[in-house]
């Protein structure tokens, strides 16, 4: 049976204020009382109702985590991150899932108010800056991901133009010249700063722009990357290198590739972004960018916990916006060592 607050205060013999004020961590208790109340909550394993006291302080002890999807590893190692990172801040989080769909990335904004979550981690798609600023939430909120950021809203993400240059740069550095790049989505933010990044390098390195090396997707998916390089492969100049804007696409095109005889690194070179354990495991392993997801959440859920906190909305606050760290790592898919696992 559950230890209730009665029975911790009938065995150490004192009264329910007293194990509350002990609880609460009171001043106001003598240390010999104290140190009774403390050993009989030890004895009797009594759990303080964490429910009871966040419902009378207005708050729920959920907060909301809206993303695109959990298909591709990504976002499901995101997820896993964040939600073990929520559990030691003793809260819980609920995924809502948007589909990239305008309407229901609207939706988190109108209708995860209070009452409901106490904050919200959204990882918008389709929103630009403006509408997410002409929506305001009532409760706090941290967005993610590489995208023009409200004033006065909290934003945590990767530099993406400064990962996708390095990954540009690297290519070049290993003797490619005619570098293609798969994942183009007009107006969306990763697609767009990862292109950036991409064109930056080029440029740097003397290397003309191609538009027929730019394949546009309409999802970042296994089957998007293999026939975005099944296109390439029917170039009459084929790329000697291909930079996939996330990890999922590069393993379709490195299946593509070899379906059609093409030798990964000889013939062509292949380059990820985000590290997901597939890459890891594929054949050849995969040169990617590895984000740093373990910051991420904890830069993320510091930020969350600390606005609400505050207040119940980020209104009349100064964003902050946070870098998360990342590196190259380099792997078989671009002529680099077999790394194991």
């Amino acid at each position: 049976m559950t230890a209730r607050l009665v029975d911790v205060a009938e065995a150490a013999g004192v009264s329910v204020k007293t194990v509350s004020n002990v609880v609460h961590k009171s001043p106001h208790v003598r240390p010999g009382t104290r140190a009774r109340v403390e050993q009989v909550i030890k004895e009797l394993d009594y759990q303080p109702n964490r429910a009871a006291r966040q419902l009378k302080a207005g708050r729920t002890g959920f907060i909301a985590l809206a993303l695109p999807e959990i298909k591709t590893p990504y976002f499901a190692e995101l997820t896993s991150r964040i939600s073990e990172r929520a559990k030691k801040e003793e809260l819980v989080a609920l995924l809502e899932l948007t589909g990239a769909d305008p309407v229901m990335e609207n939706r988190v904004l109108t209708r995860l108010g209070r009452g409901v979550v106490d904050g919200i981690v959204f990882s918008p798609l389709t929103l630009t800056a403006k509408e997410i600023s002409d929506h305001p939430t009532s409760v706090p909120m941290v967005l993610l991901g590489e995208r023009a950021t409200p004033p006065n809203h909290d934003h945590v993400a990767v530099r993406s133009v400064d990962a996708a240059r390095r990954m540009t740069e690297h290519l070049i550095e290993v003797g490619c010249q005619r570098i293609a790049a798969i994942g183009h989505v007009p107006n969306q933010g990763t697609a767009s700063t990862r292109l950036a990044g991409y064109r930056q390098a080029l440029k740097a390195a003397d290397i003309p722009f191609d538009d027929d090396l730019v394949v546009g997707v309409s999802t970042y998916s296994r089957s998007a990357g293999f026939d975005a390089m099944n296109s390439l492969l029917g170039l009459a100049k084929k790329p000697d290198a291909v930079f996939c804007f996330n990890d999922t696409m590069a393993i379709g095109a490195i299946r593509a590739c070899h379906e059609a005889g093409v030798k990964v690194p000889q013939d062509i070179a292949i380059a990820g972004f985000d590290n997901t354990e597939e890459g890891v495991y594929s054949t050849p392993t995969l040169t990617t960018i590895a984000p740093d997801l373990d910051a991420l959440a904890d830069k993320t859920l510091t930020i969350l916990v600390q606005r609400i906190g505050q207040s119940s909305s980020n209104a009349n606050q100064s964003g902050t916006s946070v870098p998360v760290p990342w590196h190259l790592v380099i792997r078989e898919s671009t002529g680099g060592p077999t790394i194991h696992p």
